[in-house]
């Protein structure tokens, strides 16, 4: 399968300040990749960079096979491009912006353009300063997907939206998902769970890993084990490197499984601890798996 990013030891650096630090990253053709991690962690940065808003101190990075430094106006008419801070002219109405965007696009299609009008509801005739947010982030959008680009690059489109606007753009998002390959940042971890294929988790500046939505929700577990009494397993408290957040109660031990295999882990616990009444292994959305890798950090987990 063909990559439409890819980005090798890409850094950026604000005077003493390392936004991004060394990123590898690839994004596969066909996939909706959703770029999550803390504040501060690198995602807006790295976004930028690809999308030639900022130019990289060193590295090399390519969206769609070009030099992400050299992306320009005829890359953009395959691109789109929504953020959070974006500006839109809001004398316009909602008719005449799409209008005034289609003779920039050679592949615009006004029946794609119009179905998704229908599909967000949004009123032609007002203008976009009289919009809502979330209405705003709609047009938006419309305007990104009317000419059915190769690749979207959302970032943070959901934030401060209420949740049925952000069902609608998530919708609109699968639903384009065959002809478009996407990338997406942000922190509404639920939605990005309900629509992404794959996940790359950034901290300070690196990706730490990237893989299949499927693979990273089936080896995140949460355990509880209870036990006679803890008191033995502090006088040997090695943990296995996989466990994250390990909590102990004089009965009770809980921790996150972050390579789980039920034969394997089940091994561990009966290793551990000696005198076990009961195993409790339960799955963990990505909100649940986010917290995890935020608070303890990434290097046994990945």
């Amino acid at each position: 399968m063909s990559t439409v990013i890819s980005a090798t030891g890409l850094t950026k650096r604000f005077r003493r300040t390392e936004a991004v630090d060394g990123l590898n990253l690839e994004v596969s053709e066909g996939s909706i990749f959703g770029l999550i991690g803390p504040n501060g962690a690198g995602k807006t940065t790295t976004i930028k960079v690809l999308m030639n808003i900022h130019k990289p101190t060193a590295g090399h990075a390519e969206v769609l096979g070009v030099d992400s430094r050299r992306i320009g106006p005829a890359e953009f008419t395959k691109i789109g491009y929504v953020s959070e801070s974006q500006e839109l002219p809001e004398w316009m109405t909602v008719e005449y912006f799409l209008s005034y965007l289609k003779p920039f696009y050679p592949t615009w299609d006004d029946a794609r353009a119009s179905e998704l009008v229908r599909q967000f509801d949004l009123p032609l005739k007002r203008q976009l300063k009289h919009l809502s947010r979330g209405m705003k982030m709609k047009a938006a959008l419309v305007s990104s997907l009317a000419y059915r680009p190769k690749l979207l690059v959302l970032d943070e489109p959901f934030s401060g939206l209420d949740p049925m606007v952000r069902e609608d753009l998530a919708e609109g998002l699968v639903d384009s998902a065959d002809e478009t390959s996407i990338l997406v940042s942000s922190h509404d971890l639920g939605d990005i769970e309900s629509f992404s294929s794959h996940i790359g988790y950034i901290e300070n500046g690196k990706l730490r890993f990237s893989e299949e939505m499927s693979s990273l929700t089936a080896r995140f577990r949460e355990i509880e084990v209870t036990v006679e009494s803890t008191a033995k397993i502090f006088q040997n408290h090695r943990w296995p490197h996989t466990w994250l957040r390990p909590d102990t109660t004089p009965a009770v031990v809980r921790f996150v499984e972050s390579q789980f295999d039920p034969e394997r882990t089940q091994n561990d616990i009966r290793s551990m601890f000696g005198d076990l009444v009961q195993i409790s292994v339960n799955p963990m959305p990505l909100r649940a798996i986010f917290v995890t890798l935020a608070r303890t950090g990434t290097k046994t987990a990945a």
